[in-house]
């Protein structure tokens, strides 16, 4: 895909961000939330992700229309895991098929290598075999299953753990 530009989100982008996500929450099982969500809610999300540091990109047509965004985010909130972390990436549905998530993802991954994390992992509705696939793809390797984590469109829902360890920090510690 030609004259797309991957980077950085911010504040602007938060409608679209929305949009994205409540697409997913009420049309699909990337997100187990029921209920859409509130514009008030991408204040405080994108808060905590610049207060933990964790980047939010997107992947930006040459109109400067958001296709699709991608971010991480604590895996667990212990501080053993402080080198690990939860990702995800969304796709707008008029974008999808074009190789984007590859695009996001791949930019996501050399992120975390910049900032010194060393597993990134992705939690996959059991499902989605387009999000698998590109998991596999990417060299994420799968993890374990979780079955009827989850209860949605009136029905159990198992996911999938996919992790990618990468051979960063040089020099981890502990505390």
């Amino acid at each position: 895909m030609p004259n797309v530009k991957i980077a950085l989100c911010d504040d602007r982008h938060a409608p679209a961000i929305l949009s994205i996500l409540n697409e997913a929450i009420v049309t699909s099982t990337a997100l187990y939330d029921y209920v859409p969500r509130q514009s008030s809610a991408m204040t405080e999300w994108f808060e905590k992700k610049r207060r933990g540091n964790y980047p939010v990109i997107g992947a930006e047509a040459p109109d400067g229309t958001l296709m699709g965004f991608a971010s991480y985010g604590p895996f667990r909130n212990f501080p053993g895991y402080k080198y690990t972390v939860e990702h995800s990436v969304y796709v707008e549905k008029s974008f999808r098929r074009q190789g984007l998530a590859r695009k996001l993802m791949m930019s996501l991954i050399e992120l975390a290598k910049a900032q010194g994390y060393h597993t990134l992992i992705g939690v996959i509705d059991s499902s989605n075999e387009a999000s698998i696939r590109l998991h596999q793809e990417l060299a994420f390797t799968r993890c374990g299953r979780i079955v009827h984590a989850g209860f949605k469109f009136n029905r159990w829902l198992d996911v999938d753990f996919y992790q990618l360890v990468l051979p960063t920090p040089e020099h981890p510690v502990d505390g």
